[in-house]
């Protein structure tokens, strides 16, 4: 007996763990890892497709930050692509397929469980590090690509990056934490304006808007990324761990709040050696 099509629909259709698992198991090497002392360099590298977070690649970079946000030695991360570009963000196929699963057993909380537990992951990573993440772009960087890059503590640009916000031209919000970095940055109305013009925007324009922190020549723009790690490095340990989540944090506090956090944090500097060091060198002088 032939067997109902919703049926035959259902089975056709890959659930969220299939999704993974799938990707998981693809043989390619679609994100490296450069380790240095106590800097790791992770890019992205699919060049050919401009580095789309496709499943495998998003499942990899996953991978990669969790290990590195949990090694104590990393103080320090740079997020890059392979040229020419950053990422052009969503996997348009990956995109087709969890639009076929809506008619499937997991409707949808299929692209919820996706654009939650690894976009969301990615950036909650990210912003939960006590790493510093600097994101180099040294390209286009898309849609949820764009959303990594404002999920970093820096932004260091070349001067061929090109922002683009790809959601409203496929009928899509600002996601991933794109709408709360654009509305902070922007303020409200040019947040609305960015999205709905969906203009692209060159380094030097991003720059003078403040959705990065700097514009260099393209052969710098490593070097440049990995001179802020060295400012890291520079500083005492704790100074770094427990400033990142107190400014992080600060963004959505009210000023008394803020104020609060840092009489609570500041006395423990206090007790460390290496302020005490600092102290006594100053009044050597």
């Amino acid at each position: 007996m032939q067997k109902p099509v919703q049926e035959n629909v259902q089975e056709n259709v890959r659930q969220y763990a299939d999704i993974v698992a799938a990707a998981e198991a693809d043989p390619r090497t679609l994100v490296e890892v450069e380790r240095r002392p106590g800097v790791a360099i992770v890019t992205m590298s699919d060049p050919g497709k401009l580095n789309i977070l496709s499943a495998a690649l998003t499942v990899q970079l996953r991978d990669a930050l969790a290990g590195l946000a949990a090694d104590r030695d990393v103080r320090a991360i740079v997020l890059t692509g392979a040229d020419p570009g950053f990422s052009a963000g969503g996997d348009l196929d990956l995109m087709a397929e969890a639009i076929d699963g809506l008619a499937g057993e997991e409707g949808a909380t299929l692209p919820w469980r996706w654009i939650r537990y690894q976009f969301g992951g990615l950036v909650r990573l990210m912003a939960g590090t006590d790493a510093l993440v600097v994101s180099a772009l040294n390209g286009a960087a898309a849609g949820v690509g764009l959303a990594l890059a404002f999920a970093s503590d820096l932004v260091v640009a070349s001067e061929r990056a090109v922002l683009v916000p790809a959601f409203g031209r496929l009928g899509l919000l600002p996601e991933v934490g794109t709408s709360w970095h654009l509305t902070h940055r922007l303020g409200y109305q040019r947040a609305v304006q960015y999205h709905l013009s969906g203009d692209h925007l060159d380094a030097a324009t991003a720059l003078e808007c403040g959705l990065v922190n700097e514009v260099v020549p393209h052969g710098e723009l490593l070097e440049r990324a990995l001179w802020w790690c060295g400012r890291a490095l520079e500083m005492p340990a704790h100074a770094q761990h427990m400033a990142l989540p107190l400014l992080r944090q600060a963004a959505g506090l009210t000023w008394e709040q803020s104020l609060v956090m840092e009489e609570f944090a500041e006395p423990a500097c206090f007790t460390t050696g290496a302020f005490g060091r600092a102290v006594e060198a100053l009044r050597r002088r």
